[in-house]
């Protein structure tokens, strides 16, 4: 999931959407709390209330910081999210993980790994695959939909990635 943008009702939907899934981790892509100067200020916006939520699945969580999180979001949670990336092992794929903002797939990470570079930032769904073999994904956002795309995350069942609207 990505781009929460402090949005409890989005992330709730999104949560009981991945929740009939059966996920056993939950792989935050940053901008979880603040919505940014460029978004205006969501609909039922409630940073804390989306901080509760996800403290309460501190135990399954990894999580990336975004361009619209900070330092002082970090004191909210209890689990930490103040990474630029995080690599994950799932299935037979190695992840990635990143906001967007700093890689993407036209400016790849300077570190060899991973098969899949998943980010979101950009709130557009995005499935490709690149000449190189790397897979980019982007779940697209919770909250805050671009590009005439649904709210949406993405799940991974071991062998696929899909996106599902939340």
């Amino acid at each position: 999931m990505s781009d929460i943008h402090g949005v409890p009702s989005a992330l709730k939907s999104a949560l009981a959407a991945a929740d009939a899934l059966g996920y056993d981790r939950l792989v935050l892509l940053g901008d979880l709390l603040y919505h940014g100067p460029r978004n205006g200020v969501p609909n039922f916006y409630d940073p804390e209330e989306v901080a509760r939520i996800l403290n309460g699945l501190k135990d399954r969580i990894v999580a990336v910081r975004g361009n619209c999180d900070a330092e002082v979001d970090q004191m909210m949670f209890e689990f930490p999210m103040r990474s630029d990336y995080a690599v994950l092992e799932a299935g037979k794929e190695t992840f990635f993980l990143t906001h967007g903002h700093l890689w993407n797939e036209h400016n790849l990470p300077p570190l060899g790994m991973g098969s899949v570079l998943a980010h979101g930032h950009t709130h557009v769904p995005e499935l490709t695959k690149l000449k190189c073999g790397l897979t980019v994904f982007n779940p697209g956002s919770v909250a805050l939909p671009k590009g005439g795309s649904s709210r949406s995350f993405g799940y991974f069942d071991g062998e696929s990635l899909k996106h599902y609207t939340c």
